[in-house]
């Protein structure tokens, strides 16, 4: 098995959870915050996404899928046009709101289908390129999938969390 092959299959297990965590839960359900303060799963689905999708982009020279494909108009958020949600505030995280999980899971599947474009198109050098030398050590390509990979799937088990709280509080 190649390195790409493993980064595929990681990132078809967020897509995997982004779409059962989504399942079933209402506008209210999805926006709700089980606390003061606290994350909603819309928040929480789209600032994964919105990551995903900036710093793959970044790393590849693509376009973001948010401003390319129009999602920032779709979601119609108010909040700054390359805002991934990195250090938002309780309001800003409350400005987060879907009308359906629909919107939160196109937008993941778009971004979800350019990112396996970008990496079915890796060779194992292309891993070892520097993409961000404001770090030190600079981060090279390798570094920047597995570390999305990584807060990806922290994100979306917050989400499934939250969701758990959510429904067991309904029950």
């Amino acid at each position: 098995m190649h390195a790409k092959d493993i980064l595929i299959d990681g990132y078809g297990r967020i897509r995997e959870e982004v779409h059962a965590v989504v399942d079933g839960l209402t506008a209210e359900q999805l926006n709700a915050r089980p606390a003061a303060g606290a994350n909603s799963v819309s928040w929480l689905l789209w600032h994964l996404t919105r990551v995903q999708d900036d710093h793959v982009a970044g790393a590849f020279g693509l376009e973001q899928v948010w401003l390319a494909r129009d999602w920032e108009k779709r979601f119609g958020l108010g909040l700054g046009r390359r805002e991934t949600g990195y250090g938002h505030s309780a309001a800003k995280v409350a400005k987060v709101r879907v009308d359906s999980g629909d919107l939160l899971t196109g937008y993941y599947d778009a971004v979800h289908e350019q990112t396996l474009g970008a990496l079915r198109q890796l060779a194992a050098k292309d891993l070892e390129r520097v993409v961000d030398e404001r770090w030190d050590p600079p981060v090279t390509l390798g570094v920047r999938l597995v570390s999305v990979l990584s807060d990806d799937l922290q994100h979306v088990g917050q989400a499934a969390y939250v969701r758990g709280l959510l429904q067991s509080a309904d029950s």
